[in-house]
């Protein structure tokens, strides 16, 4: 018995069509059709995807000789069976993360936003007193309760949407199957929402790019004035958290489809790395506003958050190589 024919067998005694088989090997219709009237034959990935699915060795379906399939043992074969997400549970998913998306890119923002009083408060406090009568410890004061109480308001937004999505978060670690009909609904709505997206991600690398706009024209018409370069760094942070915003609200929308897809960083292989990537993140931040606090108000602090500020950049820069870093050794392991 051919290859062909073994596949036209095994699907109907699966109970599969040719549509339902295609969407569970990612593939089309026309590529099963091929494949069982022998004008085609599947690559090796997609051999061995359907030994797992038919539950019967790749020798079985690549020797002809061998009749009778045996069924597979494996470790595979040890392992639960993969979790089912139903057409109902992917809608709510994607509906529950939509809803979530202006949250999570507002709680993004705020974080951006949150050193901007610290910074400006502080150049404020060095100007003449009879202008802004405000001390620097109490400029320092007030910019730091503001910081503080912008991060806790960008954690409870992180915390809720979080726990509404408690019941999801297989999705983004461990493989799971959908029933038929879910993947072609979420790649419709992913073609949908895909204009959209690359509108939010435009308009967000534009802000980022024209963020440092301040800057330069300050340094180039203000020479020497410190006050206006801090007040041009709190407007570049101003003008990066909006643009942070729309790409954390695309994002957010478009990776709930991809989670679902298992495409993009949410592919298995992807899913079996990710679970070093929270903790390296989690440390690294931590350490990066200890660093800071220790650095602006420690016992041997310089107490000028106005100039410590470049501390957040760097890390900013630096976390982006070690994410690259770690994806690398992943990669070559």
């Amino acid at each position: 018995m051919i290859l062909a024919d073994k596949i036209i067998d095994l699907r109907k005694k699966a109970g599969w069509s040719q549509e339902e088989l295609a969407e569970k090997l990612a593939v089309t219709r026309q590529s099963v059709s091929k494949w069982e009237g022998a004008q085609s034959i599947p690559d090796m990935d997609k051999v061995v995807q359907m030994s797992r699915l038919f539950g019967v060795t790749t020798d079985y379906l690549l020797k002809d000789e061998i009749e009778t399939a045996e069924p597979t043992v494996n470790e595979d074969d040890r392992q639960p069976p993969l979790r089912r997400v139903t057409m109902g549970e992917a809608s709510d998913y994607l509906a529950l993360r939509r809803a979530a998306a202006p949250k999570m890119a507002l709680a993004t923002m705020l974080c951006v936003f949150s050193p901007i009083a610290l910074i400006g408060l502080a150049a404020v406090s060095e100007l003449s007193v009879s202008m802004f009568p405000i001390r620097e410890d109490v400029a320092a004061g007030i910019g730091l309760c503001v910081l503080l109480v912008l991060v806790a308001i960008a954690v409870v937004l992180f915390l809720d949407c979080g726990n509404k999505a408690k019941g999801y978060e297989f999705l983004e670690k461990e493989p799971f199957e959908t029933e038929y009909g879910v993947t072609g609904m979420v790649k419709e709505r992913q073609k949908a929402f895909k204009p959209t997206y690359d509108r939010m991600n435009t308009i967000g690398t534009v802000l980022c790019i024209l963020s440092v706009l301040p800057l330069f024209a300050t340094m180039a018409f203000t020479v020497g004035e410190d006050f206006f370069m801090t007040m041009a760094v709190c407007l570049l942070l101003a003008v990066v958290g909006i643009g942070v915003y729309f790409f954390v609200y695309g994002g957010t929308i478009y990776g709930s489809m991809e989670k679902l897809l298992e495409e993009g960083d949410y592919t298995r292989r992807e899913k079996s790395q990710k679970n070093i990537t929270g903790p390296v993140s989690v440390i690294y931040w931590l350490v990066v506003t200890a660093i800071f606090m220790i650095y602006t108000f420690g016992p041997n602090g310089n107490g000028q958050p106005k100039y410590s500020w470049i501390i957040w950049a760097v890390a900013g820069v630096l976390y982006a190589a070690v994410l690259a870093g770690i994806k690398l050794i992943r990669n070559r392991k």
